[in-house]
């Protein structure tokens, strides 16, 4: 394999320097561009925010590397994007169904120590990464939870029982969220898609009444760890 084609072919090292120069301009126009539209963590962005992300990666990295683009037209490109943000983020303020338009509305996941299934197909979460968000808030089972709404930025918010008030729940975490061998041992036992708790099991296989599945496990009610 001939290294120094693939790495050194048609290098102009003149313009090497000049993409130095260039990148270190763009790099100090991005990070003003960044602080006018506000300061958030990466967590917090919404869909909209992401995309306006990319636009201004795609404007700033060409003129990094490509001689026949001034950097000009990139801070005119910038310019024009926070101007946008800027205006889009007004009308939101304003307006709630714009708001809902672009980043979407709150979600009540979780309701009376169980999940809300009527929202099942309405998210793209996997109960894996419910899961993995409240074992993450040191949430043991569903029934230490009263509600839990996901946010429009991806973040889980959660309401929790007091201690004389947690009920029996779906275990959260590997060791506990285990389907029942058989119905020997004593109740009551949880559904593993939706939580809903029954005292006791009929059949191995009977059908929740609540989301019509058929997999079971022991619940636990014990309380939170603050």
């Amino acid at each position: 394999m001939d290294f120094e084609k693939i790495f050194l072919d048609g290098v102009e090292w003149n313009f090497v320097t000049e993409i130095v120069g260039r990148t270190f301009v763009m790099f100090l126009i991005i990070l003003l561009i960044l602080r006018l539209s506000g300061r958030r963590g990466v967590r917090q962005l919404t869909l909209f925010e992401v995309a306006i992300i990319i636009a201004s990666g795609s404007a700033a990295g060409d003129p990094m590397f490509q001689d026949d683009i001034p950097v000009v037209y990139a801070i005119v490109v910038l310019g024009c994007v926070i101007i946008v943000y800027k205006l889009v983020t007004w009308l939101a303020s304003r307006f709630t169904f714009v708001s809902h338009l672009l980043e979407g509305k709150e979600m009540i996941v979780v309701k009376d120590g169980v999940f809300d299934v009527k929202h099942e197909n309405d998210n793209s979460y996997s109960k894996m990464e419910f899961f993995a968000e409240l074992r993450n808030q040191s949430v043991e089972h569903l029934g230490q939870v009263r509600i839990g709404v996901l946010e429009v930025d991806g973040t889980l918010s959660l309401l929790y029982y007091d201690d004389e008030e947690v009920r029996y729940g779906l275990p959260l975490f590997p060791a506990t969220f285990r389907e029942v061998e058989s119905l020997e041992g004593v109740g009551p036992f949880a559904c593993m898609y939706c939580g809903c708790v029954v005292p006791h099991l009929s059949e191995k296989k009977m059908k929740c009444r609540r989301c019509t599945r058929d997999r079971w496990t022991k619940a636990i009610n014990t309380k939170r760890i603050h």
